[in-house]
């Protein structure tokens, strides 16, 4: 406790806090693609739909500047999973480790 008497909080908290309210945001953003879309429509599609020459660019810059591989065995895979999958799984897995940081102070605190 601090001189008034409320607890003093970690900075840590602050990270917890935010990447629960980010993975509660990309839970929400899963909502999108699944409802334009419907559920199965790939993740490709919905970018499509939205921006045509978007994946294209996106192509040739990662192939070009970063890796070829990366593209055919890191992106392709993704962009054909159902719109919904990678944004839920971000938020899935954001949620987990912001309840994590919180459930390891709280530990810490007694």
């Amino acid at each position: 406790m601090n001189a008034s008497g409320r607890s003093a909080r970690r900075p840590g908290g602050a990270a917890g806090t935010a990447a629960i309210a980010l993975g509660i945001a990309f839970l929400l953003l899963a909502v999108l693609p699944a409802g334009l879309l419907g559920p199965s429509a790939p993740l490709g599609e919905a970018i499509y739909r939205l921006h045509p020459p978007f994946l294209n660019t996106f192509q040739a810059g990662v192939q070009r500047h970063l890796a070829p591989w990366l593209w055919d065995d890191v992106l392709l895979p993704v962009l054909l999973l159902p719109g919904w999958l990678p944004f839920a799984a971000i938020g899935l897995l954001l949620v987990a480790l912001g309840g994590a940081r919180r459930r390891q102070r709280r530990a810490a605190a007694r």
